[in-house]
């Protein structure tokens, strides 16, 4: 849960700085943290069914 707070801080420090940076990095930087979320949306899938077994 943590994780998932500090990822959400991170964004939003992100998205304040949108408008001091060019968009390409935005995108990337948005891109990034997508990967990131998936990731650990995909550890926590896994965890759950690993313990239901």
């Amino acid at each position: 849960m943590i994780v998932l707070v500090a990822a959400l801080l991170l964004l939003g420090v992100v998205l304040g700085a949108v408008v001091q940076i060019p968009l390409p990095l935005t995108l990337v930087f948005a891109a990034a943290i997508g990967c990131w979320l998936l990731v650990f949306a995909m550890r926590e899938r896994l965890s759950t069914q690993r313990r239901s077994r």
